[in-house]
């Protein structure tokens, strides 16, 4: 079993099912309301725990009942907690979800403790770089804690991996440090200038990021599936087709199996595959945390799909 580090976001998701995401100034009546785990740091943390990963969480939780919760959430999918800081300055990350009925979403985030989690803390977490296979972080805490982590990985030659959402501008010294970059559209469009309408707008968009460090950048396309470019891969991968419930945290379900995958050292196409499943699966279940699929039903849906991995 490979070891996963993961430094980053963990929040409480309020959600409401609505028939269409509202317009500004608009009231929409929605059906039911559920609470449950989220942010992505921690999305990406139990995806890759329930995908086989061994894990460790770098993260700041405030000293309330979503923060306590979220700790007893983490213990109870086995990952290890000791470096989940109790922060008593700020309540524990919020996002309130609207979930329309095709399955899209809009989501707002007050990040709370998140905001809290600063450089000093990943150094002082130190320890938790020790025998790690990959680090995995995400941009909902300050960008100064993901180049910090950024530099203890590539001190210790971790391969370093950044999801980088929400979306902001990155600079050239921090995707120097990242080994696979996972942005979708709208972060690419950020990161590039380029807007991804087709797949040759994805390759050129993934071409320019390749050329600004990143040895992997995979741009995902929702139901689309994504694009890679990387040393001995190039090339589309389409998503598994699914009827769609709620896509909150596919894009967090993706990145973590992707991680545990890479971990395991295996060939980019077939981790690229994995990863698909592990996010088509999670789109047929509502929320975020409990939607992220475990490895058997990851490794079967992949065998009733498409025939198990090639070798």
């Amino acid at each position: 079993m490979k070891t996963v580090l993961v430094v980053g976001s963990s929040n409480t998701d309020m959600i409401i099912r609505v028939a269409h995401i509202p317009r500004p100034g608009e009231t929409v009546l929605g059906g039911d309301f559920s609470m449950a785990p989220g942010g992505k740091g921690a999305n990406q943390a139990v995806a890759a725990a329930r995908a086989g990963g061994r894990v460790r969480l770098i993260a700041r939780v405030g000293e309330d009942v979503f923060g306590e919760r979220a700790v007893l959430n983490f213990e109870a999918d086995g990952i290890e907690v000791r470096f989940v800081l109790r922060d008593g300055r700020a309540a524990s990350g919020v996002a309130l979800i609207n979930v329309a009925a095709d399955g899209q979403n809009s989501i707002s985030v007050a990040s709370g403790a998140n905001a809290f989690l600063v450089p000093e803390d990943v150094l002082k977490a130190e320890p938790a770089f020790e025998g790690a296979d990959i680090v995995l972080m995400q941009l909902e805490t300050p960008v100064e804690t993901v180049r910090a982590a950024a530099e203890l990985a590539s001190i210790r030659g971790i391969p370093f991996m950044l999801n980088p959402a929400p979306a902001r501008p990155l600079g050239d010294d921090l995707l120097a440090t990242v080994g696979v970059l996972t942005p979708n559209e709208t972060e690419t469009e950020i990161l590039t200038g380029i807007k991804v309408e087709t797949g040759e707008d994805a390759r050129r968009a993934a071409a320019a990021l390749r050329a600004r460090g990143p040895r992997l950048v995979v741009v995902t396309l929702g139901d689309k599936g994504c694009y890679a470019a990387g040393e001995g891969f190039e090339g589309a991968v389409p998503a598994f087709q699914v009827r769609a419930v709620d896509t909150t945290a596919a894009g967090d379900v993706f990145c973590g199996a992707l991680a545990v995958a890479l971990a395991e050292k295996r060939p980019t196409a077939d981790a690229l595959r994995f990863a698909s499943a592990a996010a088509a699966l999670s789109v047929t279940k509502l929320g975020a945390q409990p939607s992220a699929p475990r490895r058997a039903e990851i490794d079967r849906f992949l065998i009733d799909r498409a025939g198990p991995p090639t070798t």
